[in-house]
């Protein structure tokens, strides 16, 4: 689940600058997307 919900951040941050939509709301995206990445990483527990 968590990482479905960092792929589809990353994916919205991607479509958002490829289509200039959304003006800096798509930067938010990357900064949120790569923040749960990065928190999971660093966490390193499994939820069963």
């Amino acid at each position: 689940m968590f990482w479905a919900i960092a792929i589809v951040l990353i994916l919205l941050w991607l479509a958002g600058l490829l289509t200039h939509i959304g003006g800096p709301v798509v930067h938010i995206l990357l900064i949120i997307a790569l923040g749960l990445i990065i928190y999971r990483l660093v966490k390193g527990k499994r939820i069963p």
